[in-house]
């Protein structure tokens, strides 16, 4: 793991014990930040599998040289795009996250965005000073359309989230790798993404970052999302163009919830800081807080499942990769 501190939140006493029933930890199992070559060399010498997590460094060739024994990495944390590279697919490693296990809170938040954006409480709540809003001025989620960009594992939990709404969302989705019949059993409506933004007063993105994927929400795109829409990103901040988002919002014709922007952080004083209609988080829709102990232990559930000849649940596979956030 890279902290200290976020380690032992991560694997706790208690997982590490279960760890212990089934391998054998090193002196530096819990926080080896890997940096210097003796520390490489005393704690990867041996290993026959790491676990990693936020804040360590990438598995570089020169990295993967001190431990020649090594056979999986299992990472305690999301994506893996900053920690395997090219060196970890020619070793044949096997690779396996923790991605499942942090897409709940990501979904959980994403669904308390869309209760906010329904109810339209950021307009509202800027405005609560000045008085109470009429009855025709007050809105819900009973029959929106809710666009969901990108069927990822995310994108599927807020899909069936919404499914079991009593509001009765409509849901439309956008995802190239998504068919008919699988949107079908998702029960939802597959359509183009100028489609989904026209017909949708709430649109939210759950694509990886890619090349294509670049910009998804353009200028063009985000103007045909209705008057008073509402555009939450809990994924990527490059799905977005930031310029045009914030011209959207000043003008108050769109609300904004983005846990992500693209650059992240934002400068300090950009408009987007400072408008009523639009909620800023610093990334902190997965797993957060007592939360990370998710990660730890789908992380030991791996461990013993390899342990045992198992199939890996969050097994990673080299063509998956750029598929995946």
């Amino acid at each position: 793991m890279g902290d200290a501190e976020l380690a032992t939140a991560v694997l706790d006493a208690e997982l590490r014990s279960r760890l212990a029933e089934v391998a054998e930890l090193g002196p530096d199992a819990l926080h080896q930040t890997l940096e210097s070559r003796p520390g490489r060399e005393s704690a990867l010498g041996p290993a026959d599998l790491l676990i990693t997590g936020w804040g360590c460094p990438a598995l570089t060739k020169e990295l993967l040289a001190a431990a020649p024994r090594l056979k999986a990495v299992v990472h305690a944390a999301g994506s893996v795009k900053s920690l395997v590279t090219e060196a970890v697919w020619e070793r044949g490693l096997t690779v396996s996250s923790a991605a499942d296990a942090n897409a709940g809170p990501v979904a959980d938040y994403t669904m308390a965005a869309i209760v906010l954006a329904g109810k339209k409480a950021l307009s509202t709540a800027a405005a609560y000073g000045t008085g109470w809003p009429a009855f025709r001025d007050r809105q819900g989620l009973d029959g929106r359309r809710i666009g969901v960009v990108g069927a990822s594992r995310i994108g599927r939990r807020v899909m069936a989230r919404l499914n079991t709404f009593e509001a009765g969302c409509q849901i439309l989705l956008y995802d190239p790798y998504v068919s008919a019949t699988e949107a079908a059993r998702l029960g939802v409506e597959l359509v183009d993404l100028n489609t989904l933004c026209r017909a949708s007063t709430i649109v939210t993105l759950h694509a990886p970052e890619r090349p294509e994927t670049r910009w998804l929400l353009d200028a063009e795109r985000l103007a045909l999302i209705p008057d008073g829409g509402t555009v939450i990103n809990t994924a990527r901040g490059s799905l977005i163009d930031t310029e045009a988002l914030t011209r959207e919002c000043a003008s108050g014709r769109l609300d904004a919830i983005l846990d992500v922007t693209d650059p992240e952080p934002l400068e300090r004083g950009h408009p987007l800081t400072t408008l009523p209609n639009v909620l800023l988080t610093p990334h902190i829709a997965g797993a957060q807080g007592s939360e990370v102990r998710r990660l730890g232990a789908f992380a030991v559930e791996e461990v013993e499942r390899w342990v045992r000849g198992m199939p890996l649940l969050g097994r990673v596979r080299r063509d998956d990769l750029e598929r995946l956030a």
